[in-house]
């Protein structure tokens, strides 16, 4: 692992209840854990530009959550609540005590029900860029796999070229093709009609979610991707709105803030891990 983030070969997988999760760790030392979650359709390779930054100040973990990036899959945890559990399982199976935890995209929703469902398994939220808003406001490609009968439109999916077209202003495959390639090939093989289904439980999930965000004690950042595509920032602004201790940062960003605006996001999370969550939930 470099002293600016890592590769291919620092990857590994471990058997986290009953399925293999891809993972990167910069290994125990003293202070905060941050555990951060894949964002869709990415892989764990999103954090690549935030890494160098956060490292010397935590300890980081980064996965594929379940039929995501390069983790395997399983049905019934294609919805926000249903990996809620998982992640709970995953805290206490890898030893995490109470780390914080980084759940942009798809993890969102399961950040929030994880806080809801199990208080006090992590110390703070870093959340934003998922759909949350119940009646929905998503839109563009989103709005159209959630909005379809089924996902038999997508039956026919190239990978190459539809994930490949989304993340090439992010990853471009002539500056990093390795982290395209990772992108490209995780979704291939029908995996990302199956990670569709997940998006496609938010008409049903988020109802139940929005009733449960006052209830919700853990502080959460909330981070809101200012010009994002598919994701407004009205759905940050959601969140902030019914948190009972929470922060809303904004950026001058598209959908994938973490990219786009590495330096100012990352500044954020080393800010809020560093002890801004703590004035947060005293407030």
């Amino acid at each position: 692992m470099t002293s600016t983030g890592f590769t291919g070969r620092d990857l590994r997988t471990r058997p986290t209840d009953g399925l293999a999760i891809r993972f990167v760790d910069t290994g125990e030392q003293p202070g905060p854990t941050l555990l951060m979650t894949s964002p869709w359709p990415e892989s764990l390779f999103a954090f690549r530009r935030l890494w160098g930054g956060l490292a010397p100040t935590a300890r980081l973990i980064a996965v594929d959550l379940p039929g995501f990036g390069h983790s395997e899959g399983r049905d019934e945890l294609f919805a926000p609540s249903a990996m809620a559990d998982f992640l709970y399982r995953l805290i206490g199976e890898w030893g995490l005590d109470t780390p914080h935890l980084l759940a942009p995209d798809v993890g969102t929703g399961a950040a929030l029900f994880l806080a809801a469902r199990h208080p006090g398994t992590v110390a703070s939220l870093i959340v934003g860029s998922g759909g949350a808003a119940y009646p929905l406001e998503v839109a563009g490609a989103l709005a159209e796999i959630i909005a379809a009968p089924d996902t038999g439109f997508l039956k026919d999916f190239d990978s190459r070229t539809s994930v490949g077209a989304t993340v090439e202003a992010v990853a471009p495959r002539a500056e990093e093709p390795e982290v395209w390639e990772d992108y490209v090939t995780a979704y291939e093989d029908g995996r990302f009609a199956e990670s569709a289904r997940y998006v496609r439980a938010y008409p049903a999930e988020l109802p139940a979610l929005g009733r449960l965000l006052p209830s919700i004690v853990t502080p959460v950042q909330v981070m809101n991707a200012e010009h994002d595509e598919l994701v407004p920032p009205s759905n940050g602004r959601y969140l902030h709105g019914r948190l009972p201790h929470s922060r809303l940062t904004g950026f001058d960003s598209g959908h994938f803030p973490w990219e786009q605006s590495a330096a100012e996001y990352g500044a954020v999370i080393a800010d809020w891990i560093g002890g801004a969550y703590a004035q947060v939930a005293s407030a």
